[in-house]
């Protein structure tokens, strides 16, 4: 069979166009993150797919896949506001992507003290919601939820177990360029609190803020294929579900 040479170089230069726009709009746009772990509970559950906005912040190399040293700092840089849910590089290896919530910005000092967050010497604003939620830390926990409002307004649920296992901590004081992230399930979470594996995140770490859910499954109830029970491994109430 003779094979058409103008055939294969069409179809070859089709998907290289199509790769390279889909790699623009990844790099300069929006991508699409999977959440793995309860860190963020209630607020994002494991199996959320979400779209996260690379311009929000401007561009560093870790904006692009595979983070290439094609140039150093951070372009068109836009302050992230404090309360926001941001996609990064753990400094600890500049390639894990974590997802936690914007507490602390530079010059900040952040405090536990007895179980209540404090930033700048003022008490974080925390309302009991619920005495007797569940959520997940390797198993079902119970915990304490709550509504924190910030100091810029923004208000979020985050959750703690009903003996507050972080109750006293140090004071966080946050270094030039960088930034301090909380997990919103609070006691079971590895986020600035822990220098030696998160820490203090610098600037040009950031990779994106997190806008809004499209998919969203627990495949720990059935496989994919098992149709049958879709109608309890997929979350459709999350579908298209703003982040917050």
């Amino acid at each position: 069979m003779k094979i058409n040479k103008n055939f294969i170089i069409e179809n070859f230069k089709t998907i290289f166009y199509a790769m390279v726009i889909a790699i623009l709009i990844r790099s300069l746009f929006l991508q699409p993150f999977y959440i793995p772990s309860s860190s963020m509970e209630p607020n994002l559950l494991i199996g959320d797919r979400l779209f996260v906005t690379k311009y929000s912040y401007g561009y560093s190399k870790h904006s692009f896949p595979f983070s290439p040293s094609i140039f150093d700092g951070r372009k068109f840089y836009s302050k992230p506001e404090l309360g926001d849910i941001v996609v990064f590089k753990t400094p600890a290896d500049n390639r894990t992507d974590y997802i936690k919530r914007l507490i602390g910005l530079p010059g900040d000092e952040i405090q536990f003290i007895d179980g209540d967050l404090h930033i700048n010497n003022n008490q974080v604003l925390k309302s009991l919601i619920s005495k007797s939620d569940v959520v997940y830390c390797g198993k079902k926990i119970e915990v304490k939820s709550f509504t924190e409002k910030l100091s810029n307004g923004k208000i979020y649920k985050s959750v703690y177990l009903k003996n507050y296992s972080f109750q006293n901590s140090d004071k966080f004081i946050v270094p030039k360029d960088h930034f301090f992230f909380l997990g919103d399930n609070r006691d079971c979470s590895k986020d600035s609190r822990y220098l030696t594996s998160v820490g203090y995140v610098h600037k040009d770490n950031l990779v994106g803020k997190a806008q809004f859910i499209f998919f969203s499954s627990d495949f720990r109830i059935g496989s994919i294929f098992a149709f049958w029970k879709w109608h309890k491994t997929i979350r459709f109430n999350r579908f298209f579900k703003k982040i917050v």
